[in-house]
């Protein structure tokens, strides 16, 4: 009989990279069975989408309401209630005392592309600034303002112009907040003029490039910058959104409210929708007919992103994230006793990191992190990596992770860190 991998290599592109070759059957809140029926506790959370869980009772319940009334109509030709009834919560639970508005759209890269959309037609400007290691979506703007070239850029040709780049704050990396900002002022004396740039474009915690979180004094200085120039500062909170961090947006804890945030994949606990909410004003630049999309705002996933919103409130998850978040550092600095590969661990709420280098070298060890996530999927528990230098895993965990099955997590992660160093 022809493996499912197999089939999977004659009829997908190699493009689409998978992480592992487990083919899932069903799911359970932080649980996964694959088609041979062996059971995964999931640290990934489809890559932070299911922050409440496989298949929450509510919102299945949800879905099923909504697919017995329509599941289709494209909001641009015949409207529907629920649509606007989650721009409205939107608008007032996002951070910022002005006035906003929201449009909704189906992916992550769709919103970052409609957001620089938007900035343009509001400034009248067309540069863009973003920052090294940050990751905005695989379209060709998303790309263009990623900043990793492998696997996201190689081979696709000139990428739009007008985007810029300066590097992200990493202590780590020997890049602080005051270097980062001496080298955007660098930039706008040497490269564009300031007055040309429509947004600056940060994750308050950077996904792929790490789990590394914007110092609050650096994001501050970027919201100066920004006034001062009349530069739009678009907040990508894409993978920190809905209680990941232990706020619903990141921002939050900065203090620092953007001009337009673009989110997407908690919103929708495991159904496709993104948004950008921002300023009335900024978001009523582009005319009629300039944002959307045929799936944008799909009712299905509207009605998905009304029970998540329910959930995370009624059931505090992101004071839970905040509790989780903190079980699993203090485990990871007990084995770190253990472990001199462990340099360093990060992140706020339940967004956290561990980051490894050789010990003999002192370099980022990419071999390293794999191997204990190679080692951990064969214990039962999926892991993710990321970083410019794929040393770095992150832990992803639907916030809602039963107590039991998380200890049950950590003991498998340590045994595997524990076993990557024999």
């Amino acid at each position: 009989m022809t493996s499912l991998t197999d089939r999977k290599n004659a009829a997908i592109s190699r493009g689409v990279g998978m992480t592992t070759q487990i083919y899932a059957d069903r799911a359970e809140n932080s649980e996964i069975w694959d088609k041979e029926g062996n059971r995964y506790i999931d640290f990934a959370a489809g890559i932070a989408v299911v922050n409440t869980g496989h298949r929450h009772p509510r919102v299945i319940e949800a879905v099923k309401k909504q697919l017995d009334r329509f599941t289709h109509t494209c909001h641009q030709v015949v409207p529907y209630e629920n649509y606007v009834e989650l721009a409205e919560r939107l608008n007032a639970i996002l951070p910022g005392d002005f006035a906003k508005k929201t449009i909704f759209v189906t992916t992550g890269a769709e919103a970052v592309e409609n957001a620089v959309k938007i900035a343009r037609a509001a400034t009248g400007r067309q540069a863009v600034v973003a920052f090294g290691g940050g990751f905005h979506g695989r379209t060709f703007m998303g790309m263009a303002l990623t900043g990793k070239v492998v696997p996201y850029k190689v081979g696709f040709g000139a990428m739009p112009a007008d985007v810029f780049h300066v590097p992200f704050p990493v202590e780590l990396q020997g890049v602080s907040a005051d270097q980062s900002l001496a080298a955007l002022k660098r930039l706008f004396a040497a490269d564009v003029d300031p007055n040309r740039v429509a947004a600056i474009i940060i994750e308050p915690v950077q996904g792929e490039g790490g789990f590394y979180p914007v110092p609050t004094s650096f994001i501050k200085a970027i919201r100066e910058i920004c006034d001062q120039h009349g530069i739009l500062l678009i907040a990508d909170e894409v993978q920190t959104g809905f209680a990941r961090t232990g706020k619903l947006f990141a921002m939050e804890h900065h203090g620092v409210a953007a001009d337009l945030v673009t989110m997407a994949k908690g919103l929708g606990g495991g159904f496709p929708i993104a948004a950008v909410t921002g300023r009335a004003e900024v978001m009523d630049a582009p005319g009629p007919g300039g944002l959307g999309g045929t799936y944008a705002g799909n009712p299905i996933g509207v009605a998905a992103a009304h029970a998540v919103l329910d959930i995370i409130e009624d059931e505090k998850l992101c004071e839970r994230a905040e509790q989780l978040g903190g079980r699993l550092k203090q485990r990871l600095a007990a084995i770190a006793e253990q472990v001199p590969e462990i340099v360093d661990i990060r992140g706020p709420g339940f967004m956290n990191a561990v980051e490894f280098n050789d010990v003999k070298t002192n370099l980022p060890s990419a071999d390293f992190a794999n191997r204990v996530r190679l080692i951990a999927l064969e214990k039962g528990l999926i892991l993710l990596t990321c970083g410019v230098h794929g040393n770095v895993i992150r832990f992803l965990a639907p916030i809602t992770i039963q107590d039991n099955i998380f200890a049950e997590a950590m003991d498998i992660l340590e045994a595997s860190i524990l076993e990557a160093r024999a």
